[in-house]
């Protein structure tokens, strides 16, 4: 209940930004019902998406912090549901550029309260794998959106079928809506926030269902602390917190979202435009998208156990540097005029293999290394400034050299690329937190504890 009405919601957002990008030209064309152009659709669309995400991440992380996960859960999807069906509806090209930002807004809001339930809900043994295979989702939504619009090209009037593609967003995310409203607070919250007989309520009710299933009891803890119940926390201990008691690993979370930021838009940003300024690839670049999809998907999949089982600073460091230099190889051979569309896309499946996993566990990372109370807001600062650096300084630094058309300046993206990622697993080996098999209270004491215990 918790994977499928929680993660799911990266499987939407892989499926709004690769519909928009596949369907830009078809939103451009006259009769389209919105008078548009394919650069504003994929430039100043997009960028607004990338804004509305940072926002609404920094916006609702700190409400999530504040009222629960479960409500700013349920209202950051209605969000996204109303702004993806107006979405749909759109008839002028700021109708479109507002809600656009909008769906942004929501999906951004999705990251921070969803990562902080899944962690806080899911077994300490299991939390690194399931919390990296649903991070890694958003390729299963990436690789639907590319392959669910050629039917929609072709198949529907030029105004019909791009508002089809968003009403399945909209269908997908009613779905999820329903499954989450059974979904429970997260009891951590709900204790530290002075409700500790519904937090004793929804683990009794846990620890009952299991009993019933396997017919045995659950031992109880051999540890215990002391809580002051608090119910809000300000920017400036949040800030605090994350700068000065825990300033490792704020460098850490920033170092690894950097690096899989960069890596990413040296490679799918640009993708089509690499397909069809060097191989004459148009009207079938979503077929390769799907195919780039596929190693990203497994990746998590595959690798995702390994990081409960080998331990987080082994895998993170081996998969960050491992895909940036896979990466490195890669940009050596385009720059020779070795590869071909076949091979190229082939060699992006590989290097994306690993950094997927690697990505999602930056995720991962950021959601267990600090205290409770600053969860949710330590989530969405660093997808802010993950997201912001892949959507806004990415595209600006990627895309005036591979528009060049000269080889050497699209090998210089992708090294560019590979160097910071290679950076960010550095980073994980000198600072990287054991967190696998621990609690989170065990990684990271929480700010009520008394006496608090934080660690660097």
């Amino acid at each position: 209940m918790i994977v499928i009405g929680l993660g799911t919601v990266w499987i939407l957002d892989g499926l709004e930004v690769t519909i928009v990008g596949n369907l830009s030209a078809q939103l451009a064309k006259p009769g389209s019902g919105v008078e548009i152009t394919q650069a504003q659709v994929a430039g100043l669309a997009a960028a607004l998406y990338v804004a509305g995400a940072c926002t609404g991440a920094l916006f609702f992380g700190w409400l999530t912090d504040k009222f629960g996960r479960k409500k700013l859960f349920i209202i950051t999807l209605l969000v996204y549901l109303v702004a993806t069906a107006m979405t749909a509806f759109s008839f002028s090209a700021w109708w479109f550029f507002l809600f656009r930002f909008m769906t942004g807004f929501g999906i951004g809001g999705e990251y921070a309260a969803i990562n902080s339930a899944i962690d806080e809900l899911i077994p300490s043994r299991h939390r690194g794998r399931i919390d990296i295979i649903i991070n890694g989702s958003f390729w299963l939504g990436a690789a639907a959106g590319a392959l669910l619009t050629v039917p929609l090209l072709n198949n529907f009037a030029v105004n019909v079928g791009w508002r089809i593609a968003f009403g399945l967003g909209v269908v997908l995310g009613i779905g999820i809506l329903l499954v989450r409203r059974h979904v429970p607070e997260s009891p951590r919250w709900l204790f530290i926030h002075g409700r500790g007989d519904e937090a004793e309520g929804i683990v009794r009710g846990i620890e009952d269902e299991v009993e019933r299933e396997t017919g045995e009891r659950l031992e109880e803890p051999q540890q215990e602390m002391t809580i002051h119940t608090r119910h809000s926390i300000g920017f400036v201990r949040i800030a605090h917190t994350m700068v000065a008691l825990y300033p490792k690993r704020t460098i850490l979370g920033l170092s690894l979202f950097l690096g899989q930021a960069f890596l990413y838009n040296a490679i799918t940003f640009g993708y089509a435009q690499i397909l069809s300024t060097f191989f004459k690839i148009d009207t079938s670049a979503g077929y390769y998208f799907a195919v780039i999809c596929v190693g990203n998907l497994l990746g998590p999949l595959l690798l995702g156990p390994l990081f409960d089982t080998v331990g987080r600073v082994p895998m993170i460091s081996a998969t960050y540097i491992g895909s940036g230099v896979l990466l490195l190889g890669t940009a050596w051979l385009f720059n020779q005029g070795v590869l071909t569309a076949v091979t190229l896309t082939a060699c992006w499946c590989v290097v994306l293999f690993f950094a997927s996993a690697g990505a999602s566990a930056a995720y991962l990372t950021v959601s267990e290394i600090f205290p409770m109370e600053t969860r949710a807001m330590a989530i969405a600062f660093f997808y802010a400034i993950g997201t912001a650096a892949g959507g806004i300084a990415g595209p600006l630094i990627f895309a005036s050299l591979v528009e060049t058309g000269v080889p050497g300046n699209t090998a210089l993206a992708f090294t560019i690329g590979a160097i910071v990622m290679i950076f960010g697993g550095i980073v994980e080996l000198i600072m990287g937190v054991k967190a696998e098999r621990k609690g989170l209270e065990e990684i990271a004491a929480p700010l009520s504890a008394a006496p608090a215990a934080a660690k660097s």
